[in-house]
């Protein structure tokens, strides 16, 4: 398959590619650069066809998609490491809404005590973080 530089291809495309990409490579997982040199596509249209499998075809195909350093991308039949990929993204997540408390929110709040906007804003932003930390710890049960 030809280099598809210079050429616009739709992320459905993309997708398509990447996922039989991915389907060959089982029970193993591809990186981004092997992503590129399986499929012939150029990094960014890489990019744009893991964002359209996690934002559309994941769910329509039901194919779960996850990513380790160790291993790169897969289209995983494992439950244990569907749980595993949901966990570290939870704790991910956790990690961003404790450096936005720490670096917006908190001092927010100490500066306007009394403003309704950032008392919501931290108890919707405290229910999430609770969640996320359940998430990261309990995805395997």
């Amino acid at each position: 398959m030809g280099r598809a530089s210079g050429r616009r291809l739709a992320a459905s495309v993309c997708a398509e590619r990447i996922t039989m990409a991915l389907k060959e490579a089982r029970p193993a997982g591809l990186t981004t650069k092997q992503l590129v040199t399986s499929t012939g596509l150029t990094i960014s249209q890489v990019r744009s066809g893991l964002l359209y499998i996690r934002t559309t075809a994941a769910m329509a195909n039901l194919t779960p998609l996850t990513w380790t350093r160790a291993e790169g991308w897969k289209l995983s039949l494992e439950r244990a490491e569907w749980a595993a990929f949901v966990r570290a993204v939870s704790t991910q997540a956790c990690t961003r809404m404790d450096r936005l408390m720490t670096s917006t929110i908190g001092p927010w709040a100490a500066l306007m005590p009394d403003d309704d906007d950032v008392q919501l804003i931290l108890d919707q932003i405290t229910g999430v973080r609770a969640a996320l930390i359940v998430l990261s710890r309990d995805a395997a049960n």
